[in-house]
């Protein structure tokens, strides 16, 4: 088989339809859009209009409420924090939101980082952070270290 020779599969392609080509095409004057109207003019975008009728998304009810100063927390699982501690990324001794950022763990601080408890933990970590859920902070201890939570938000 040479370069030359390939081919897609039979019907694999389909070539596009050229609109307003002349009327051999069968799609040539009005190219589909029929006569006159707002739909038939170029620049025309109505997404959600319906005519006069209410628009759906109008008539579904609105639920819930999203708090605009809400804290957003960066996120760190324990089992990740265990895998730089092993690789020496991280002193086991006294892990704090710096050295989370300094070992490359975590990107940024944003309002604090949170440790959330995914992952097995086997070394004695001393950890001070913004947040942390319940179950994190009992799996540090059951593995004999601490995890410090620095402001009054504490657990979930």
């Amino acid at each position: 088989m040479k370069l030359h020779e390939l081919r897609d599969n039979e019907g694999a392609t389909k070539k596009r339809m050229r609109v307003g080509r002349g009327p051999g095409s069968g799609k040539g004057k009005m190219g589909g859009r029929g006569i006159k109207g707002q739909k038939s003019r170029s620049g025309v975008a109505i997404k959600g209009y319906e005519g006069g009728q209410m628009p759906l998304y109008q008539r579904l009810p609105k639920r819930g409420f999203n708090q605009p100063n809400r804290k957003k927390f960066a996120v760190v699982n324990l089992g990740l924090i265990q895998k730089f501690v092993d690789a020496k990324k991280l002193d086991a001794g006294k892990i704090t939101e710096d050295a989370l950022i300094e070992s490359g763990l975590v990107r940024r601080k944003l309002d604090g980082i949170r440790v959330l408890a995914k992952g097995d933990v086997s070394a004695k970590l001393n950890i001070e952070v913004t947040g942390a859920s319940k179950a994190a902070i009992a799996a540090v201890e059951k593995a004999g270290g601490s995890l410090t939570v620095t402001t009054a938000q504490a657990a979930e």
